[in-house]
């Protein structure tokens, strides 16, 4: 069994959760903000692979479970008040954001107003199928 004592080192929310950034590791690119919970925190380290807390779903959510864009972690780190983590990742797909986006991070403000700065790489209903 792995050592978790690193888990009680993090600052976490009263809700138990911290905010983790993804960033391509080679890029450097910012793709995504999410959330994990200990217990998605653990299975990340343990598997490699980015699982995150949903808070609308309220349930643990495996990025590219549905979609395939799975993300691979290949750092983690945590910041100096110890209540953020970064996660260096390789982006499977090279498509993070579920509009079909490379990032998440896609709008710009400018003059005043909110403006779509990325393309859609693919169409979001090509990539999740309805059930």
């Amino acid at each position: 069994m792995t050592d978790i004592s690193w888990l009680e080192q993090i600052r976490w929310t009263e809700d138990g959760l911290v905010p983790v950034i993804a960033q391509q590791a080679k890029k450097g690119k910012v793709l995504m903000f999410a959330w994990m919970n200990r217990e998605a925190l653990a299975l990340t380290v343990a598997e490699g692979y980015a699982v995150y807390w949903s808070r609308s779903r309220k349930r643990l959510w495996r990025k590219g479970e549905e979609s395939g864009h799975r993300q691979k972690i290949l750092d983690l780190r945590m910041d100096c008040d110890e209540d953020v983590i970064l996660l260096k990742i390789e982006q499977e797909g090279d498509i993070a954001c579920h509009t079909g986006r490379e990032s998440c991070f896609y709008r710009s403000l400018v003059d005043g107003q909110w403006q779509t700065v990325e393309p859609v790489l693919k169409d979001p209903e090509a990539i999740y199928k309805k059930s």
